[in-house]
């Protein structure tokens, strides 16, 4: 065998073991958003914020679907999102202290929980009542020093955000918690020259620290109310950007061991499934306004709704491994009546357990 044809097979192997976890029905990935409202208005933002808190009735549903699932479970794991999901702090702590109760009775059932938080409200306090319920791992974005990321990542009531959160991630390193932080850096062609200088102070403040790790991010066009004037770096500059500041970490690829392989989105596994705080079922925390994204319902027993043609679009890149479709199957959704292979009736369909 050729030197060129070995990391072929190396990439069909690493296909085959995604569809192998993509599939699994002893795994769950719920990403939960329990609340759709957010204290920030960051420019480049994609959300509508017009969906509010998680109701009551939609908390007990998602206990009644996780108390099904468990016995068939040997992996559970959940997302926080949102919005911002420490305003529904309470919807949180409620979902989470049952989940921690009902796993401990099934010591079969690996569970573990990540959230994503924009870190305004995320002090030691917080932080470790929501270690105790299982919640140990966040990403935490910055879009650079105090002078450029108050003018991006805005309060809702239009000041600024940078301190509160730097004060934060300095007294969670200080902690001896059991936690992991992704410090997740937003590069822009306006912020490249300042994330020269930052990239050092965020590697000398925090990367010291085994528990954070960075991950260089180039801010995109996602759908929002501003994408017309925001700046998104080229493809090149991008790459020659996160090369140069990769280096200044010192940690190749963000302090994550090197370079990453190739993964699929979350989306494109039939075993993950985002829930709305209004309770509707979707794939993608991105595409939150596509009507194509909306693929069912969480009902008041804890069953699932399923359109099984909603969701075969988001799935349809495992039949003929096609590693575009399952690493962002959104950037070429089908649209509708499109036809589509499919790997069969998706596992979802009907009410699930």
């Amino acid at each position: 065998m050729s030197q060129n044809a070995a990391p072929v097979a190396d990439r069909d192997d690493v296909f085959e073991e995604e569809l192998v976890a993509a599939l699994a029905d002893e795994t769950l990935h719920l990403i939960v958003l329990p609340t759709e409202q957010c204290n920030f208005r960051c420019t480049y933002c994609y959300e509508d914020f017009e969906i509010g808190r998680m109701t009551p009735d939609t908390v007990q549903s998602v206990k009644r679907l996780v108390g099904r699932r468990l016995d068939s479970l040997q992996q559970l794991n959940l997302s926080w999102f949102g919005g911002e999901p420490l305003l529904a702090r309470t919807v949180v702590e409620e979902i989470s202290s049952f989940i921690v109760d009902e796993v401990g009775a099934r010591p079969g059932v690996r569970y573990s929980a990540d959230m994503t938080t924009n870190g305004y409200l995320l002090d030691v306090a917080r932080a470790e009542s929501l270690a105790r319920l299982g919640v140990n791992s966040y990403q935490i974005s910055l879009d650079g020093p105090q002078a450029f990321h108050d003018t991006t990542r805005l309060r809702a009531d239009g000041g600024g955000s940078f301190r509160r959160i730097w004060q934060n991630l300095i007294s969670l390193r200080r902690s001896d918690l059991d936690i992991r932080v992704l410090l997740r850096l937003h590069l822009t062609p306006s912020n490249i020259s300042q994330m020269r200088e930052f990239a050092p102070e965020v590697r000398d403040t925090f990367l010291c620290d085994s528990r954070f790790s960075v991950h260089l991010k180039a801010i995109e066009r996602m759908g929002g109310p501003n994408d017309e004037e925001i700046e998104v770096l080229a493809h090149e500059t991008r790459a020659q950007a996160q090369r140069e500041l990769g280096a200044l970490l010192r940690t190749g690829d963000a302090a994550r061991g090197g370079a990453r392989r190739e993964a699929a989105c979350y989306a494109a596994r039939p075993n993950s499934l985002v829930i709305r705080a209004n309770g509707t079922i979707a794939k993608c925390t991105v595409a939150l306004n596509d009507p194509r994204n909306t693929v069912g319902r969480i009902m008041t027993d804890g069953t699932l709704h399923i359109d099984g043609s909603q969701v075969a679009p988001w799935v349809r890149g495992w039949g003929d491994q096609d590693w575009a479709a399952v690493k962002c199957p959104y950037a070429s959704l089908p649209q509708a009546g499109q036809q589509l292979l499919q790997l069969g009736p998706p596992r979802l369909a009907g009410s699930a357990r």
